[in-house]
């Protein structure tokens, strides 16, 4: 069976929001407990829990109570290039500086 995974922004939200509420209840904590604990006002959390939208700051205070601030470092990570033939092996061999901007394609 072919296993198809495909990530949009609104699929990644919702499973978020979902993971979220689910790791704040598995540490019973109420909404409004998390909100003191985090800084991060009930009203903030109840909209996060409900639509998925929350600040950046917002969402990395909540992770830090949750004890899950630490997967966020692996977000956008430097991933080893997948090479598909000679010629890109060769290519990604002679570029040995990163690359300090990008170009237009």
């Amino acid at each position: 069976m072919l296993n198809i995974n495909i990530s949009t922004p609104s699929s990644m939200i919702q499973l978020l929001k979902e993971r979220f509420k689910a790791r704040r209840l598995s540490m019973d904590l109420t909404q409004e407990g998390l909100a003191k604990k985090s800084g991060v006002s009930l009203g903030s959390i109840k909209r996060f829990e409900g639509s998925g939208q929350i600040s950046l700051e917002s969402l990395l205070k909540l992770a830090l109570v949750l004890e899950c601030l630490d997967d966020f470092s692996k977000i956008a990570e430097e991933r080893e290039p997948s090479v598909h033939s000679i010629d890109e092996l060769l290519t990604l061999s002679k570029r040995s500086k990163p690359k300090k901007r990008g170009s237009i394609k």
